[in-house]
């Protein structure tokens, strides 16, 4: 009997333990580590390289996060306040982030830059993000669109 109370008392340990775990608060760090602090929204960075037509070498930035590589977790998108879509990419394909993080918000330091991106990449994405063989298809001009190549991410 109390091998069995010992056995159930063990089991309920575990699953309390395993399922705090999976829902902390708690940010997770990815790639190097970095700070909150001084993140500016992703609306401020997009407005600076659309203004400027320049790259930012290095800037921290915050947003939403849209959408997540389905396959990996080796891109994310974070859009505006008017809905454009910014890729952020990980520096030297080092790390990735959760597959799972979408509505999350990230904090992501690095250099922000305009990139055209060929229209294999943009179907590579699509394939990536689960989209059907027709939509893919449909993908027949390259982009040209604001980019973000990240040293370190903090996911909340």
């Amino acid at each position: 009997m109390f091998k069995r109370i010992s056995l159930f008392a063990a089991i309920a340990l575990f699953a309390v333990a395993c399922n705090q775990s999976s829902n902390s608060n708690k940010p997770e760090f990815f790639g190097a580590k970095i700070t909150e602090e001084n993140a500016l929204p992703v609306d401020s960075v997009v407005s600076m390289l659309k203004n400027s037509n320049q790259d930012i070498a290095s800037v921290k930035a915050t947003g939403k996060i849209d959408a997540v590589c389905k396959n990996k977790g080796c891109w994310m998108t974070i859009a505006n306040s008017v809905g454009e879509p910014m890729r952020i990419t990980f520096k030297d394909y080092g790390f990735f982030v959760p597959k799972d993080c979408n509505g999350k918000t990230a904090i992501f330091e690095g250099r922000a830059y305009h990139d055209t991106t060929t229209v294999e990449m943009l179907r590579e994405y699509a394939k990536d993000d689960g989209k059907s063989k027709e939509e893919i298809a449909k993908i027949t001009e390259p982009e040209i669109n604001l980019s973000f190549e990240a040293t370190g991410v903090i996911i909340k």
